[in-house]
């Protein structure tokens, strides 16, 4: 699990990382099928593609081959000096996990959480989950030839778990406890927590051979070509700036119904730009051929222009069906400023997000759980009331009606006004008043001070401060460097910081008890930020982890969302559920749109890289990478 750096176009860099492994949350029964071989994994539902399967419904299974797809670095990083993406030193191009290294299953773009063989072709899960073993495909190899065997799957795990291995690697095989040859085609991964996130955790498990990088220790191996499955190899490189795939002619999976009509284009070419404005100007120039854009600003005033007028670039919003994370001014409860829920209220309505979405292109934050099933609707259903009633004494009356709704400032022009009117009458109640010196103090005389740290640019959240200001309070802006940022945030020194919850297709118990979970909050270096110790929200964390169908789970998280709302640990910020990009008019596209994907990276197992995967060219003699 992590946080997201960059997730939305807002404040990429305050987002912090997850930095400890998360408690373990499992299910008495397990809502996922076990005790059987069989050719998928779908949680909480059956997957949606039978056994016998051609292709999913977001290909084009017979797509043209042929052409050069041209792309940039979709992240920060500004130049590569290696070809191994696991590991902390030093710089791999993000293509590296898009188009050389495979798992042994894939998740599909159109189910909540569900996988697919790769280089298994059938899984079978433990009736405890304690285990999941996956019976190898006969057909997949290596770019060297070599059948991929028991042995491979045993050797990269013990490389991805290593030392050697970068934070994030570690972190994502952290449930997976070891690997053991069964037979020739069998390896069984057993598991230390035994929850659902394991097993796909183990299905998402990246995949090379033995051979690469035999002899050295992991991070030694820096330039050594991969030796993995994937659709393409290294073609051509020049350091640190660019580097060109080529499809392989022999790819040992483009049969498979998992792979049919993706990987369309002979040759893939990334090069790295030294900043946006450099890349902004490339791309219209046309070295390559989709952009995706972060700031709201420039999405809004500079995808437009001459070349959009007529045609040769398309700008469009690919709305998503991906759960969107709560993104969020979270309040250091530890804090005794922040710890009466009417202070956190007026703290709330000071924030104004019809001003901060003057280009329109935010929906306001409102749930836990923006843009799913999940989200808190209308007033608790009985089977939600349940669940709440016995913590009814502790919990906040407005959890019990109507859900959480957030300020709106555009229904008269007197809206913002009267919001800080009302967080001024909340202030009053808990003690805080304005003095003659125009400073909100207590009884005590002390001024209603605080500050909010970032490792951002400074300024991005004027309007707030002086909102806040309005109402008598001072908050001072404090930038830091990142690797301070991480480690005051690691030890919950901060007031005021911003979060970036990760995006979902099933919300995860593990991640919500990491996120707001009473244990979490007295682990250092954990993830609760907020403080939070509520029994009921441990109680309706371990319900969702305890679900065995999506009726209980959507029962379970729509609990859990009002309680977490309308405590105000947090001020709800906003969410961008779709995949903003400009691109040349040169591809084909599939008939039907993929539901949970990224435009042009792959950061998170649940969301590959539709577009790259699955579009294809339609320009005539394209043959040859643009210089």
């Amino acid at each position: 699990m992590s946080l997201a750096l960059g997730a939305t176009p807002a404040f990429a860099a305050s987002a912090a990382p997850v930095s400890s492994k998360p408690p373990l949350i499992k299910a008495p029964v397990a809502p996922i099928q076990t005790g059987v071989w069989t050719h998928a994994i779908s949680a909480y539902v059956p997957p949606k593609y039978p056994a016998d399967f051609k292709h999913f419904e977001y290909v084009k299974p017979d797509a043209p081959k042929g052409g050069t797809l041209n792309l940039k670095q979709p992240d920060r990083r500004t130049s590569f000096d290696k070809f191994n993406p696991f590991t902390t030193r030093g710089n791999a191009p993000a293509a590296m996990k898009i188009f050389v290294f495979e798992s042994l299953a894939i998740r599909s773009m159109d189910e909540p959480l569900a996988m697919y063989g790769l280089l298994a072709e059938s899984f079978f899960v433990a009736p405890d989950l304690s285990s999941i073993s996956f019976r190898i495909n006969p057909k997949a190899r290596f770019s060297n030839g070599d059948a991929v065997t028991p042995k491979d799957v045993v050797y990269s795990l013990e490389r991805l778990k290593s030392k050697e291995a970068g934070p994030d690697t570690q972190a994502e095989v952290a449930d997976l406890e070891r690997a053991v040859v069964v037979d020739e085609r069998t390896v069984r991964i057993d598991l230390s927590a035994k929850s659902v996130n394991a097993v796909f955790a183990a299905g998402s498990m990246w995949v090379f051979s033995h051979k690469w990088g035999a002899g050295k220790k992991f991070d030694e191996v820096v330039t050594d070509e991969p030796i993995a499955t994937g659709a393409y190899v290294i073609d051509t490189y020049e350091m640190p700036s660019r580097i060109v795939f080529k499809r392989t002619t022999d790819y040992w999976g483009k049969d498979l119904p998992s792979r049919s009509g993706h990987f369309n284009f002979d040759r893939v070419r990334y090069r790295m730009y030294s900043d946006h404005a450099v890349a902004w100007e490339a791309f219209k120039a046309g070295e390559f051929d989709i952009f995706k854009d972060y700031r709201a600003s420039s999405w809004v005033r500079k995808h437009k222009g001459p070349k959009w007028d007529n045609g040769t670039l398309i700008k469009k919003a690919f709305k998503t069906e991906t759960g969107q994370g709560l993104q969020s001014l979270n309040l250091n409860t530890r804090r005794p400023l922040f710890q009466d829920i009417r202070v956190r209220e007026a703290l709330m309505l000071a924030w104004d997000f019809d001003r901060y979405n003057q280009y329109g292109t935010f929906t306001h934050s409102y749930s836990v759980f923006n843009n799913s099933q999940f989200a808190a609707t209308g007033t608790p259903s009985a089977e939600e009331l349940a669940l709440l009633e016995p913590f009814r004494a502790e919990l906040p009356p407005r959890v019990f009606g109507p859900a959480f709704v957030p300020p709106d400032n555009l229904t008269s022009p007197n809206a913002l006004r009267e919001h800080l009117r009302k967080a001024r009458d909340l202030l009053a109640q808990a003690g805080w008043k304005v003095a003659t010196d125009g400073k909100l103090r207590n009884a005590k005389g002390e001024a209603f001070e605080f500050e909010y740290m970032s490792s951002n640019l400074p300024g991005t959240l004027i309007d707030y401060q002086r909102n806040l200001e309005k109402l008598g309070i001072s908050m001072k802006e404090r930038i830091v460097d990142f690797a301070l940022f991480r480690r005051r945030l690691e030890q919950y020194d901060f007031d005021l910081i911003i979060i970036v919850e990760p995006d979902f297709t099933l919300p995860n118990a593990a991640e919500l008890a990491s996120l707001y979970g009473s244990k979490s909050a007295d682990e250092p270096g954990n993830n609760n930020a907020r403080g939070v110790k509520s029994r009921a929200v441990d109680a309706l964390t371990e319900r969702i982890g305890a679900a065995t169908n999506l009726d209980e789970l959507r029962t379970a998280t729509r609990a859990f969302d009002r309680v977490v709302m309308w405590n105000f640990w947090q001020v709800p910020q906003i969410f961008v559920a779709e995949e903003q990009i400009s691109y040349r008019n040169r591809f084909g596209m599939p008939k039907t749109q993929a539901k949970v994907f990224s435009a042009d990276n792959f950061l998170e197992a649940s969301t590959p890289p539709w577009p790259l995967w699955t579009w294809w060219n339609q320009e005539p003699g394209d043959a040859a990478p643009r210089k």
